[in-house]
């Protein structure tokens, strides 16, 4: 039984153009219309569900003017965003008219040509991510860029222009594969980029090979199990079995210091969740009526996995968000195994080959995934100046005030300062909400420094330290949540500057009422001498300051607030009172200094500022210390 190349190449183009839509739209939900927080979340909610619910007006159209109509909407929306026009609005017009797009897809594909398009679309989705280190082309500027968009644009809109109309007799899909669409977008969008990174690094090239390579080949397997599923409903049962199997070990609680931190869940569960699409295509499955309808289901089934997923973060729903995973992927193996066995298909598919010249192919671009993403490791590099020049600033992923990511801007912006240490907050490292961008990666080859990540939220959300001084010692310390359910951590730090001895705390305080103390404890035993580990283990106050600290990021503080009086009894000052006070947020119009750069004695604040620019919500401040007399034998 052979596969439609044409229709399937239609649906899996039209899948890349959607999602190149949908990883600006989610963003923008938070960036623009939520405003960081400002907005309330049921409003955000209503919004974002309001575009996913217009498609189901396409109910009233014929199937061939709904594809050609989705198809032109979605293409005009994708050029206006390369143009960066109404980012917010083109953006969730566009996810619209991509649905509407599929929706007609629905009634005119035939029946083999689905599963490949969907995940031979999310395939190359990813692949492309990958390649372009998750900085999409609607993120970029110039020549290329726009070369690149209009390419995919045309190639898609020939497509769309020269299908031919289907017969009246077409053999139509089954509903079972349209609806799970949505859960499995939610799945290998998730899967593929939100496997936790190392946390030191850039990492060699052989470790850095292994996660995308082992991505790049399930995908490549995910496809080609849509183009030949297993012939016996045992063998749907066992790999729906496994897809909740694997699904569980992916949101488990792992450490990213791994070689290969968690990819190995996240590209088998890509690979049996294309087995498992594909297995709801059999002959004898009865075709559906209304196939569309069933895929504008599917992607509400989407919207409201991801809106639960992330609202964990700041609302506690009571259980956590990883099983919202496992609940999708029991959907789509349930689907699947209810299908199969009940039904009773009365004929079973041909059994194919898997297609070795394709996996050899993404065997081959694995590696230049890892050119891409894994630059040169920097030198460690002494310095004999007892100056200290450093950048704290909160990120906020990497959006600006307009929407747009600013990651190579952040980093082009720090990398003309010639800091000794930057230190960062909200750092995203996979979230599919955010786009699925490694911030922290991106950041740091535009730095040409080594990276520290320290895990918040979990293990692609945090805190980071940059720096190429020798860094002696580094460890996360979890705060209180004190009823909040994100969390926040501190980063201790102790290197060296000048040949002596620095600690740093690097955090981003949530609760500050209840969380100051701790950060407080944790500053005051480095000052006094603990490592960085055994900081903040209630030890008697110190009497002999032994090293020089700095405490810095995000506070969620004004200086004249209660809790600073906490930080100021660590032995803790604020120079920047008296270097101009400089407000930091919002980054709009400044009005409030919320970001700090606290120091113990044994240092002294040089020069401070806050540069006015957009690449944030949060303006960076930038500090010069100068290392003072301190006694570093104690």
């Amino acid at each position: 039984m052979t596969t439609p190349r044409g229709p399937a190449v239609l649906l899996a183009l039209g899948i890349v153009v959607l999602l190149d839509v949908l990883r600006v739209f989610l963003p923008s939900l938070i960036t623009l219309f939520g405003r960081a927080g400002e907005t309330p979340p049921e409003l955000m909610g209503l919004y974002a569900a309001a575009w996913f619910v217009l498609p189901f007006l396409a109910l009233f159209l014929r199937p061939r003017h709904a594809l050609a109509g989705g198809a032109v909407a979605l293409v005009l929306a994708r050029v206006l965003l390369q143009a960066g026009v109404g980012q917010l609005y083109v953006a969730s017009a566009g996810v619209t008219a991509g649905l509407v797009f599929l929706y007609g897809c629905a009634h005119a594909l035939p029946r083999q040509a689905v599963p490949v398009g969907i995940m031979g679309g999310l395939s190359l989705s990813v692949f492309t991510h990958m390649l372009l280190d998750g900085v999409d082309v609607v993120w970029r500027d110039g020549v290329a860029a726009w070369l690149a968009a209009a390419a995919l644009c045309l190639a898609f809109l020939t497509l769309v222009i020269t299908a031919p109309a289907p017969p009246a007799d077409a053999d139509r899909t089954p509903a079972a594969t349209w609806f799970l669409f949505g859960p499995v977008l939610l799945l290998v969008g998730v899967a593929a980029t939100a496997w936790p990174k190392a946390s030191e690094g850039p990492v060699p090239w052989w470790q850095a090979l292994l996660g995308p390579g082992l991505l790049a080949i399930s995908l490549v397997v995910g496809t080609s199990r849509a183009i030949a599923p297993a012939r016996a409903s045992f063998a749907d049962v066992i790999t729906g079995a496994l897809t909740v199997l694997w699904s569980v070990m992916m949101v488990m609680p792992m450490s990213a210091n791994g070689v290969l931190g968690n990819p190995a869940p996240a590209g088998l569960l890509i690979m049996f969740t294309g087995a498992l699409l594909a297995g709801t295509i059999r002959p004898g499955h009865p075709a559906a009526r209304r196939p569309g309808l069933w895929l504008l289901c599917g992607a509400l089934v989407f919207l409201v996995g991801v809106f639960a997923y992330y609202a964990s973060y700041d609302l506690d729903l009571g259980f956590p968000n990883g099983a919202i995973i496992v609940v999708m992927a029991t959907l789509v193996a349930g689907t699947n195994v209810t299908t199969t066995i009940i039904r009773r298909p009365a004929q079973e598919q041909e059994r194919r080959r898997l297609p070795w010249r394709t996996l050899v192919g993404a065997a081959v671009l694995a590696p230049l995934l890892v050119v891409v993403s894994s630059p040169p490791i920097p030198d460690v590099r002494e310095s004999p100046s007892d100056t200290l020049r450093l950048i704290t600033y909160n990120i906020r992923m990497g959006f600006g005030l307009d929407g747009r990511l600013s990651l190579a801007e952040i980093a082009s912006w720090a990398a003309a300062q010639r800091p000794d240490v930057v230190l960062l907050s909200e750092v995203d490292r996979g979230w599919l909400l955010n786009g699925g961008h490694d911030d922290l990666a991106t950041i740091a080859r535009g730095l040409g420094m080594r990276y520290y990540f320290a895990p918040a939220a979990d293990n692609v959300w945090g805190d980071a330290l940059l720096t190429n001084l020798p860094v002696r010692q580094v460890h996360s310390h979890a705060l209180g949540r004190h009823d909040y359910p994100t969390g926040a951590q501190a980063q201790a730090i102790v290197l060296e500057a000048g040949g002596r001895e620095v600690g740093i705390v690097n955090t981003h305080l949530q609760a500050p009422e209840g969380q100051a103390p701790e950060v407080a404890a944790i500053a005051a035993d480095l000052a006094a001498g603990a490592s960085a580990g055994a900081a903040g283990g209630h030890a008697p106050a110190p009497k002999q300051l032994v090293r020089p600290v700095i405490l810095t990021g995000d506070l969620n503080l004004r200086p004249g607030d209660p809790p600073m009086r906490v930080l100021e009894a660590a032995g803790l000052t604020d120079p920047l009172i008296a270097l101009g006070d400089p407000p930091t947020s919002p980054a709009g119009a400044p009005v409030e200094r919320i970001d700090h750069v606290l120091i113990s004695k044994g240092l002294a604040a040089i020069s401070a500022q806050a540069p006015r620019l957009p690449y944030s919500d949060h303006l960076p401040v930038l500090t010069t210390l100068r290392l003072t007399s301190v006694d570093q034998e104690g």
